[in-house]
């Protein structure tokens, strides 16, 4: 009965011997091949150092060295005649040369060599061909040069005894590393096929000694053992782990909220985002918690119940108060069972999904269309009845018609100071929209750029605007959105104060910050509204604000503002007694020490 001893034996003997004699034969090719390309190498060189020496009697000079040297030398036309050879007085009847790759080679203007048999000499020989030039650089011949080459084996026949003595060595000292490889190997499996008929048997005896017998099929026995006993738990052990650890890697990297839990509602797993959502401290043992205990919502044990006695998925939407935030969910609740089990479910699996952020964009998409609408309805249906009122006033009334123009110019104006200001409050929420670089610039600048905007304004109810701002102060800012947002403030100040008041803007550093007020004597703003006025479309006396032409964006523009430059907006006001507006951004680098300016 065959062994793995013999096998392996028998293998790698046949192995080690072939590769032994690949190797010889390739070394010995290997050395033919390079024994070949020294003698073209050399005959190369003799060729390029006689081919200047050439006459132009050929046929007289190829006489001359005909017994003084041992190379051949043959001239060769372009169309393949031979005109002279060395060793043949005949040339006449030699054949057409054209054809030869040394000749190909050398009218094509490179180098070239062959080892060959000669057809006219019945010898091997190798062939060096060079093209001859005319004086205009055209190839007018080849000179080919020849040299009887001794075979290779006659070369080496005296070394070829101790060679193959050597490589015999060789041979027999690879198969006495192959029988002790062999045997090694045979030792150690018939210590796994005792191990595992050890290990098979009933009850698994591990370690004890089993008794081999000659004729012990080394391979049958641990196939039979040692794989049905290992093989298929180590697959199943290992599929199980590797299945394991995708549905933990799985359910730990969702933002979801994942329960699972059996027909009586009681954990068997939760996700660490469903403990993060329920607070719910460590890992649930399986069995250990139910689901109400664990988020005390009545409605997702109804809807865990439902699915239970209906063995259908349910879909619903819930709000949960979690530290003292109102938090929405959708909640799919679905039926799970044993592969092809047509029975009831077994256990309930719910996923929550936390919309919460959706819902508020939702209603803030509402708000949004909700006041824009409300914002344009009053100007259209100005706009739409004085312009039917035109149409229908007499011609010559020119005080009526002015009327009505500028009705319409002003709600029409009032129509593209929204659209102005939406354009300019979606272009700073878009973080994906382009922007120059923030720069160091000097704060005075752009507070006099600010006011100069408006000083119009300001001249027609002759209210005085002040700048205080230290000199040389500067600071790393988008310029110009904080012209853009002094002028919004600059501009609310002047629509809500008195004709002869004051208004200031200025600039101070003060810590880390730099900080931007305007300041004016107005109305001021009553303190229940001071929270609120910095969202879109709010307003604290809606009748005055769209009499003063604003479009409730203002100081949302300027807070957005604010934001993009990593600050804050602040406000400090008093019904009756003015307001105080400030943008606080982070100090730049170069922001100049404490000097806040009073006045």
């Amino acid at each position: 009965m065959k062994t793995v001893f013999r096998n392996s034996l028998r293998v790698l003997l046949l192995t080690a011997v072939g590769m032994s004699f690949i190797f010889i034969l390739s070394v010995m090719g290997f050395m033919d091949s390079l024994y070949y390309e020294t003698y073209a190498g050399n005959l190369l060189d003799t060729a390029r150092t006689l081919l200047p020496l050439m006459p132009d009697d050929v046929a007289a000079w190829f006489g001359e060295l005909r017994n003084t040297s041992p190379y051949r030398f043959t001239f060769i036309q372009p169309d393949g005649q031979v005109i002279a050879d060395s060793q043949i007085d005949a040339v006449e009847n030699m054949e057409n040369h054209r054809n030869r790759p040394e000749v190909v080679a050398a009218l094509a203007g490179r180098e070239g060599s062959v080892r060959r048999d000669s057809s006219s000499l019945g010898s091997q020989f190798i062939y060096a061909a060079l093209p001859v030039y005319g004086p205009n650089g055209e190839i007018t011949g080849v000179f080919r040069l020849s040299h009887l080459v001794p075979s290779f084996n006659q070369r080496v026949s005296s070394a070829a005894l101790p060679f193959f003595l050597i490589a015999t060595l060789v041979i027999i000292a690879a198969c006495g590393v192959v029988f002790l490889f062999s045997l090694s190997l045979s030792r150690a499996l018939n210590r796994l096929v005792r191990i595992a008929q050890a290990a098979a048997a009933d009850p698994p005896a591990v370690g004890a000694s089993v008794p081999i017998t000659q004729n012990t099929r080394e391979f049958m026995v641990v196939e039979g053992a040692l794989r049905s006993m290992a093989a298929e738990l180590s697959r199943r052990i290992g599929e199980a782990r590797a299945e394991g650890g995708r549905l933990e890697a799985i359910l730990n990297g969702m933002t979801e909220g994942v329960f699972a839990m059996d027909d009586r509602l009681m954990l068997h797993l939760a996700n660490p985002q469903a403990r993060e959502i329920f607070a719910i401290e460590g890992d649930v043992q399986p069995g250990s918690l139910s689901l109400l205990a664990a988020t005390y919502s009545a409605e997702l044990e109804g809807a865990a119940n439902r699915v239970l006695k209906h063995g259908a998925p349910e879909e619903l939407h819930v709000k949960f108060h979690i530290g003292g935030v109102q938090r929405h969910f959708r909640v799919f609740a679905a039926p799970f069972r044993a592969a092809g089990d047509k029975t009831a479910p077994e256990g309930v699996v719910m996923v929550l999904s936390d919309i919460t952020r959706l819902m508020k964009l939702e209603q803030v998409r509402k708000d949004f269309v909700a006041n824009v609408s409300h914002e344009l309805r009053t100007p259209i249906q100005l706009v739409k009845g004085f312009s039917e009122n035109l149409l229908e006033s007499p011609p010559d009334d020119p005080d009526e018609i002015r009327h009505c123009i500028e009705i319409i110019q002003k709600n029409a104006q009032g129509m593209e100071n929204l659209v102005n200001d939406l354009l300019a409050l979606v272009s700073l929420e878009d973080e994906g929209n382009p922007r120059p670089g923030m720069e160091e610039t000097d704060v005075s600048v752009l507070l006099e750029e600010a006011v100069g905007a408006v000083r119009f304004q300001a001249k027609n109810k002759d209210i005085a605007i002040t700048v205080q701002c230290p000199a040389g102060l500067t600071a790393k800012l988008y310029g110009s959105f904080i012209i853009q947002a002094v002028i919004n403030l600059l501009d609310n100040a002047l629509k809500y104060s008195p004709a002869g008041s004051r208004v200031r803007a200025g600039a101070y550093v003060s810590g880390e910050e730099l900080a931007i007020e305007v300041q004016d004597q107005g109305i001021g703003i009553p303190q229940e509204h001071l929270e609120r006025i910095f969202e879109r479309f709010y307003r604290v006396d809606r009748a005055r604000s769209r009499e003063a032409g604003g479009t409730g964006l203002g100081l949302s523009i300027v807070r957005h503002i604010a934001l993009i430059h990593q600050g804050r907006v602040e406000v400090e006001s008093h019904a009756g007694e003015g307001s105080l507006f400030r943008i606080v951004t982070p100090r730049g680098p170069l922001g100049q020490p404490d000097n806040k300016s009073t006045g």
